[in-house]
């Protein structure tokens, strides 16, 4: 079926448990209310007309920096990707969370690959995944400080480490580089853009 057919299908058979969908980017998104994330991935799997078998990618994103800052929603969600081989087809999903404490329940149990995805969005942007068996760490050290995907995360960093030779042991100290500065620090009155703008 087309992205449209399918659109229009998630849209019948998913009525009522509060989800809305949009065509981007040459696939459809699903936008679900946080409560129901299971619900909907384990009708999506399960429904011989979905059968959306294999989870591929799932990630978190940090929207507070999105649009130059006007953005308005909630500033943390989650996209799923998954793929049905059955009917090749791909879909899309994404769900927002809560600002303060971004938490959602975990899709593990309807696909096994979810777990080291999961745990790669706690790691990168701190969100929990209520039911995951072992949500740790996966990228980052286990005394790293902070989610360095977050918008608001320094470029350098809280805390840097190394190995100390007299206490035989890696220890962790204080950001000892400068902070680095992400504006043209030289700014040119020559005007040497203008006629290339131009198409001159």
């Amino acid at each position: 079926m087309s992205i449209q057919e399918l659109a229009t299908q998630v849209e019948q058979r998913l009525s009522g448990m509060g989800i809305s969908t949009e065509l981007a980017l040459g696939e459809v998104t699903i936008e679900v209310p946080m409560e129901k994330i299971v619900d909907v991935c384990t009708r999506l799997r399960d429904d011989a007309e979905f059968a959306f078998e294999q989870l591929i990618d799932l990630c978190g994103v940090d929207y507070s920096e999105y649009g130059n800052g006007t953005w308005t929603g909630s500033r943390f969600a989650v996209v799923y990707h998954l793929l049905s081989q059955s009917n090749n087809q791909r879909i899309r999903i994404r769900t927002f969370l809560n600002d303060e404490f971004p938490l959602v329940n975990s899709v593990i149990d309807v696909w096994a690959s979810a777990n080291w995805f999961e745990r790669e969005a706690f790691d990168l942007y701190g969100i929990l995944f209520d039911g995951h068996p072992d949500l740790r760490r996966i990228l980052t050290d286990y005394g790293f400080i902070g989610h360095p995907f977050r918008k608001d995360f320094p470029l350098s960093g809280n805390v840097e480490m190394r190995y100390d030779e007299e206490k035989k042991r890696v220890i962790y100290e204080p950001v000892s580089i400068e902070p680095r500065i992400n504006v043209p620090r030289i700014i040119r009155d020559d005007h040497r853009y203008e006629n290339a703008e131009a198409g001159e």
